[in-house]
């Protein structure tokens, strides 16, 4: 059970996680000790606006994650978009969060792939009005920025920010944050499921209990 310090930040983690695995973990867990944050939310939509329907059903999505975090007192489940229902806008999200924690900093958390396209977000130029923005990359490679369109580079540039400010201020900083990145992707893992070839060590066990017991992604 998380113990909250009204001043530590949060980190706000969205995704399909269908399934999640350990490239949804081991970044997070690494970025909850560098920036000290007092926990990780990890918040599975119900209807991703930029991405396919998942396959998966809410529910046992929400029970994946459950049994994948369980052993991590820093990490917690937070249901809020699938009880919203809907597309599951990241601003409704954030702006829910800031009322529930004024005096805390947000962090909205996503790896490069994910910055390079915000400004295709529902109303993207909003988010830090209510959060900072935490971009996490491999270790000495931040070469996609290069990839980033006018629009983003610009964004970031105007906003970039050192660790220190994401604790003075509530929102409004964008960082650059290296971490350890897994190769592994959800639809990698649905693909060996459907071609009958092992998941081991991709994902904790508990969810590969959970997938074989409902039979997902057959």
């Amino acid at each position: 059970m998380v113990i909250l310090d009204n001043r530590a930040p949060i980190g706000i983690y969205g995704g399909t996680f269908d399934p999640i695995h350990f490239g949804h973990l081991r970044p997070n867990l690494e970025l909850c000790e560098i920036l000290g944050l007092d926990h990780v939310r990890f918040i599975p939509a119900f209807l991703p606006p930029h991405k396919e329907k998942p396959q998966t059903q809410a529910d046992h999505r929400l029970e994946m994650v459950a049994q994948a975090i369980k052993e991590e007192p820093f990490f917690v489940l937070d249901d809020r978009e699938i009880k919203r229902g809907g597309a599951s806008y990241t601003i409704d999200t954030l702006k829910g969060l800031r009322r529930e924690f004024p005096d805390n900093p947000l962090c909205l958390l996503m790896g490069m792939d994910a910055f390079s396209g915000i400004d295709q977000w529902y109303h993207w130029q909003e988010i830090l009005d209510y959060a900072h923005i935490v971009v996490s990359h491999r270790p000495q490679t931040v070469s996609g920025i290069d990839g980033w369109s006018e629009t983003v580079r610009t964004f970031y540039l105007a906003h970039q920010s050192d660790r220190e400010m994401f604790k003075k201020s509530l929102c409004g900083s964008i960082r650059l944050e290296a971490v350890t990145q897994l190769s592994i992707s959800a639809t990698d893992v649905r693909n060996r499921l459907k071609n009958e070839q092992s998941i081991r060590f991709l994902m904790p066990e508990a969810v590969i209990n959970l997938i074989k017991y409902y039979n997902l992604y057959q």
